[in-house]
């Protein structure tokens, strides 16, 4: 089955509202020229509806970088899928790594100050799950994120750890979801550190990911879902990494916040 790249930035916590209007705008006329290429990118929540509203005419599609799993009610700081959905968006990212707590590439400073705050980021495989559902209930599609740490990628716990995460994450859905649903594995220790997951492995894990999509689903899902790599993803490394047959391509982090370098990426998807 033929599955349309997919390349979706995370803009992360950068970007003002002007700065993510005008990046917008720019990735719009690259995306515009890509019809083979599915492309998003995903601004904080303050930028959601400036930048849907800016590229509404174009190619380019609109994401947000986690939800709630209610559409209403005392949930303080929290964003309702249904929300997102009169934001613009068409996606939203959930289980992101640096939302479960589980970090790459940060400094001991930093890594001092998130020990001071337990439990701050404490996304579960079951939050994730609520949140899905609720994504595709507001009509809205998630990205679910998974990806070992550093120390169960070294004791070689990878592909347990990560089949784990989406047997949780992906439970419950109906066939017509689950073919629609993204799912994107990001090393951990890849993430922000300038390390990357070398092309065959990262297509190896992909294709466990694949393999316990078909355990819960069947084939027919499993061949048509599809599987972003990311983790220091560069135009530099785009073409050999989406080049992989599980790879359907990719969620871009730090590359996504330079219009010449997010295009470099979706060129190299085309």
């Amino acid at each position: 089955m033929s599955r349309k790249p997919f390349i979706a930035g995370n803009w992360k916590m950068n970007l003002t509202i002007a700065e993510g209007v005008e990046l917008a705008k720019a990735v719009a006329a690259v995306a515009n020229d890509a019809p083979t290429v599915d492309v998003a990118v995903c601004p904080t929540f303050v930028s959601v509806a400036k930048v849907a509203d800016a590229v509404k005419s174009t190619a380019l599609m609109v994401g947000a970088q986690d939800t709630f799993w209610e559409t209403k009610g005392a949930w303080t700081r929290q964003i309702a899928p249904n929300m997102l959905a009169d934001a613009g968006c068409q996606w939203v990212i959930v289980g992101h790594s640096e939302t479960r707590g589980r970090f790459g590439g940060l400094s001991e400073e930093v890594q001092a100050k998130l020990a001071e705050v337990p439990g701050y980021f404490g996304e579960s495989d079951k939050s994730v799950n609520m949140k899905a559902k609720a994504i595709f209930a507001a009509g809205l599609l998630p990205i679910i994120a998974c990806g070992e740490l550093p120390s169960e990628y070294e004791a070689g716990k990878t592909d347990e750890v990560v089949a784990g995460q989406i047997r949780a994450d992906i439970a419950g859905f109906t066939e017509e979801q689950a073919m629609k649903m993204v799912i994107a594995y990001e090393p951990v220790w890849a993430i922000g550190t300038g390390n990357t997951c070398d092309p065959q492995t990262a297509d190896k894990v992909c294709g466990v990911i694949r393999n316990t999509v078909k355990e819960v689903y069947g084939e027919k899902v499993a061949e048509a879902v599809r599987i972003q790599y990311g983790g220091s993803v560069k135009p530099g490394n785009a073409k050999e990494l989406l080049s992989m047959p599980n790879i359907d391509g990719a969620l871009v982090g730090g590359a996504a916040l330079k219009a010449a370098d997010f295009a470099g990426i979706i060129e190299a998807a085309k």
